[in-house]
């Protein structure tokens, strides 16, 4: 830090016990007081009066009232920055410095201390130091501009803040190579203290080596600051994007307490913050100057506190932009009362809304060539809705734990991407099973609705294995996954995860199967409504019948002579199990539970007329020969499905 000595003599200036008079060590006694605030100056006229043109003035009014006491208000600096001009009168050595520079220059003026009273007066010396001293430094710039706030009017009049603004935008614009002065970088590999010097270190000075120095500025500071470097143009919108993000990192808080929200003063102050930022950021809303990340985080704090609509839609167009590379956490925005849901559900609602209708996606999933002309000229690619996808899955899993979260409000979510945006449905699994596993007081129908948002043909083989075993999903849903696991599975060549899971199955259809009148008849069809006479089937024999469906569907991949064995031994099973058959309505109800899940070719294959009437299990399989056709072998296939 640069410093400035005045004066030769040494100091004399005593403090009584309480402090509030000062008096100067001489032999000859003060003939005039005066009073600076609550302190009192016991001093001489003679050293006063061929320094000040002010004291000048006051000393003679006050003997031509017969007094030897003035009174000084408002003097820019108060008792600490007076007396540093009284003991400058005296020719006392004072130390003038970056913290007390300005205000001495303010109350040097203020008192009228200039070349017209005297030669190399206060004001004269205070100027070669800041010149020579003060602009010269990088640091000392910044903190004589920190203080320039605390003496206003004089620091604006003096145009003193506005030199240390113009002394600081030169520095940070000029080249990186030239850089002499020292400066922090905590950012990056730096270490938390470290201190570089471009001509002692040998590792590049980076461009924005002056962001960290600046954030200790006060807003508007700060904002002058920033224009003033913005308009030399020599900075790019990237170094401007670090500036932005470290000045947000230093002064808004990652979370926020209720006290803190419902105080006016105190959203106020962040609210002027936000909008500061957001009026610094470039122009430019495609470029890639700050992460969605930042303008998020910008975004949480303008919904807690409760900033303008204008300030919220100028940081939504930012977030749209690059929503697909923002993560769960930053979407989990918390929401403001009277919001039921824990997080701000329509706002991520409102922002993949957007970034859809920017891509060419209308509501209904169905994607346009051209773009409306108010959208943004940005290309949005397929990878980009697949990483968005990914997003919104993981943010509904999070989401989907809050017990105030309606069907409704899942079911937006999950609907906000269309299905070509999706690889994968195993995320979506996920949100819906964590869904039905914090409500499990939710009505059947309202289950079916959930579990439908998934394409079960896009689950991975471990999702398949964890659905076919979970009981809260509806059963239509886990019979589609066992079916298409299976068709999966032999065409592979591997086992299904279908035993593992019939047994628990065929108990749950034996439990589910009175339950279940009023959803089968009301939305599945006459046949399923009927009543049965027949004795209700055991979970022992639905588990055989289900081990019947594996074995039925690996015959089919088989050879010819090994598919020949396979189906006698489902024959066998079977005819085993005519003597204790299902229900006519059992059996139709699991016939339409497996024929919701038909493999991907879409082929419907109709049953014999004796199997739709007939409430009795056939007597045995009939033994295809080996030079049937494929389509053949499926229709046997679901035969023995359907029969069985």
């Amino acid at each position: 830090m640069k410093f400035m000595k005045l004066g030769s003599k040494p100091d004399a200036f005593q403090t009584d016990g309480g402090g509030d008079s000062r008096y100067v060590l001489s032999e000859l006694p003060s003939d005039i007081v005066i009073h600076v605030e609550e302190a009192r100056f016991y001093l001489h006229k003679f050293p006063l009066l061929s320094k000040s043109s002010l004291l000048q003035r006051l000393i003679i009014e006050a003997s031509q009232n017969g007094t030897d006491e003035v009174y000084i208000h408002d003097i820019p600096g108060g008792v600490k920055i007076f007396e540093i001009c009284a003991k400058f009168c005296y020719g006392m050595v004072v130390t003038l410095n970056a913290y007390n520079v300005v205000a001495a220059r303010c109350a040097a003026e203020f008192l009228g201390m200039t070349e017209d009273v005297d030669k190399s007066n206060l004001v004269f010396k205070i100027e070669v130091f800041l010149n020579s001293g003060i602009f010269r430094s990088w640091k000392d710039s910044i903190i004589a501009l920190q203080t320039t706030d605390a003496l206003l009017p004089w620091s604006e009049q003096l145009k003193l803040a506005a030199r240390c603004i113009d002394s600081i935008a030169s520095k940070a614009t000029s080249n990186p190579c030239n850089v002499v002065w020292s400066y922090t970088y905590n950012r990056k590999s730096a270490s938390s203290d470290e201190i570089v010097e471009a001509r002692k270190n040998s590792q590049p000075v980076p461009k924005d080596w002056w962001v960290e120095d600046l954030c200790e500025l006060d807003v508007d500071l700060y904002k002058r600051v920033m224009v003033a470097v913005k308009s030399r143009g020599r900075i790019t919108s990237d170094v401007v994007g670090e500036a932005l993000k470290a000045y947000a990192s230093r002064w808004l808080p990652e979370c926020f307490d209720a006290a803190a929200i419902d105080d006016d003063a105190y959203s106020m102050a962040y609210n002027h913050l936000l909008e500061t930022i957001v009026w610094l950021l470039p122009s430019d809303k495609g470029s890639s100057c700050c992460s969605c990340r930042f303008f998020l985080k910008l975004l949480k704090v303008a919904v807690l506190i409760g900033s303008g609509e204008m300030l919220k839609e100028e940081l939504m167009d930012r977030v749209i932009l690059q929503l697909h590379k923002a993560s769960v956490c930053d979407l989990l925005i918390p929401a403001r009362p009277p919001a039921l849901t824990t997080y701000d559900i329509q706002l991520v609602l409102t922002l993949v809304g957007r970034f859809m209708r920017r891509a060419g996606v209308t509501e209904d999933g169905i994607f346009l060539n051209n773009l409306d002309q108010e959208m943004f000229e940005t290309n949005v690619d397929d990878e980009s809705l697949l990483a968005l996808s990914k997003i919104v899955d993981g943010y509904l899993a999070e989401v989907a734990s809050d017990p105030n979260l309606s069907v409704s409000s899942f079911v937006a979510v999950a609907t906000s991407m269309p299905d070509a945006a999706r690889a994968t449905h195993d995320g979506l699994y996920t949100a819906i099973d964590v869904f039905l596993k914090l409500h499990p007081n939710l009505p059947k129908a309202e289950k079916r609705k959930i579990s439908s948002l998934m394409d079960v043909k896009k689950l991975s083989k471990e999702a398949c294995i964890h659905a076919a075993q979970n009981d809260r999903l509806p059963l239509r849903v886990v019979v589609q996954v066992l079916f298409f696991e299976q068709l999966r599975a032999a065409a592979g060549g591997n086992n299904p995860p279908a035993a593992a899971a019939s047994g628990g199955i065929a108990r749950r259809l034996v439990e589910e199967e009175d339950d279940d009148d009023d959803d089968v008849g009301g939305g599945g069809g006459g046949d399923w409504s009927k009543s049965s006479a027949l004795p209700t089937p055991t979970p022992s024999l639905l588990k055989k019948q289900l081990g019947s469906l594996k074995l039925a569907a690996a015959g089919d991949e088989g050879g010819g002579g090994d598919d020949g064995r396979r189906l006698a031994r489902v024959s066998s099973v079977a005819n085993q199990s005519s003597r204790l058959s299902l229900s006519s309505r059992s059996r139709r109800m699991f016939d339409r539970l497996w024929a919701g899940g038909k493999p991907p070719g879409g082929e419907v294959v109709s049953k014999s007329s004796d199997t739709s009437g007939s409430s009795q299990s056939p007597r045995s399989s009939a033994k295809p020969p080996a030079s049937k056709s494929s389509s053949s072998s499926s229709r046997n296939r679901r035969y023995s499905v359907s029969r069985v």
